[in-house]
């Protein structure tokens, strides 16, 4: 099938935006000529701009759609609603990829007016109704483990088979200056034995326990002689300060760009099933990814060098604190 004007949807979260960027490569490199679009969340837009493999990012905000009270704020989302659909239609979209799988990547596909609109089929989307909007519906392999490799299966109806996986992440100057000068004033040196820790999840039920991530951070600092230096996001301030002090440093504040800038500077990278790690390991930064209520398997750090520790009970206090050193232990000595 020789698609010319193809329409990627993965809107969000950030861990699964960085792990369909390597569908978007594989699609620049097996048909160049095409025009390759990327629909996208506007908090997790700042990832794809700029990117060598697309042509457009189209930002969404149906964040802000579904918070939507009161008639003005209902009409100005089905004014902006409308401005996405003349927008995606002027783009004459030949194929569309839902790599979502949701009631709303569906919608947004079928926006696109693309006659082949290819999702996941029945078992594989995480909502049946995305379905309803997919002309062609894929089932991965059974060796598709990860889910990486899932939505590269994707690709399949348009002829492109195993493809290589490539990752891309910006480096904005910037950011990278400014995370030079917030390391040195820690007094953090660029890869000396640097383990960065994200406390953060997305739910609470995929966080290790917060006096857990307060011991493992002292144990390597004065058990292993690592520099370590604690990341938080939105909401996360006060978790990360419980874990910071003494040898431990509290990054400041970071946008997107200047996470990536710091993950880019880390010697391990320690977290739960979140956006960071897949971030780091995207970057080929080692990871420790901890994993109670999610498959290690499926959403675990891709690629080789990384180690996973996966709770038998399904919780994350399941996770014992000297695994995590020893694991960690182990990637600084690697």
């Amino acid at each position: 099938m020789a698609a010319e004007r193809i329409a990627l949807v993965k809107l969000s979260a950030l861990g699964d935006v960085v792990h369909t960027l390597p569908v978007a490569a594989a699609l620049r490199a097996a048909k160049p000529s095409s025009r390759v679009a990327w629909i996208v969340e506007r908090r997790e837009a700042a990832l794809l701009r700029g990117h060598p493999a697309l042509d457009a990012v189209i930002e969404v905000d149906t964040r802000a759609w579904r918070r939507a009270r009161g008639p003005a704020a209902v009409l100005a989302a089905l004014r902006a609603l409308l401005a996405l659909r003349r927008r995606l239609r002027a783009e004459r979209f030949d194929v569309a990829l839902d790599a979502q799988g949701l009631l709303k990547s569906g919608v947004i596909a079928a926006a696109t007016g693309a006659p082949t609109r290819i999702g996941f089929g029945r078992g594989w989307s995480r909502e049946r109704a995305s379905g309803l909007f997919t002309t062609l519906k894929v089932s991965p392999p059974p060796e598709a483990v990860h889910v990486v490799d899932q939505y590269l299966a994707l690709l399949e109806p348009l002829g492109i088979r195993h493809p290589a996986v490539t990752f891309t992440l910006p480096a904005d100057a910037g950011a990278e200056a400014r995370m030079d000068a917030a390391l040195a004033a820690a007094g953090l040196k660029p890869r000396d034995r640097l383990v960065v820790i994200n406390p953060g999840a997305g739910r609470r039920a995929k966080q290790w326990p917060v006096a857990r991530f307060h011991e493992l951070a002292r144990r390597l600092a004065r058990e292993h002689g690592a520099a370590v230096l604690v990341v938080w996001g939105p909401r996360e301030y006060d978790e990360a300060q419980a874990i910071a002090g003494d040898d431990v440093a509290l990054a400041p504040p970071t946008d997107l760009l200047e996470l990536i800038a710091v993950l880019r500077r880390a010697s391990v990278v320690v977290a739960g099933d979140t956006g960071p790690l897949h971030l780091a390991a995207a970057l080929g930064v080692p990871c420790v990814g901890l994993y109670g209520p999610t498959s290690a398997r499926r959403n675990g750090p891709y690629g080789a060098g990384h180690r996973t520790l996966q709770s038998a009970d399904g919780t994350m206090s399941g996770i014992a604190t000297a695994s995590v050193t020893g694991a960690v232990a182990a990637l600084l000595a690697a």
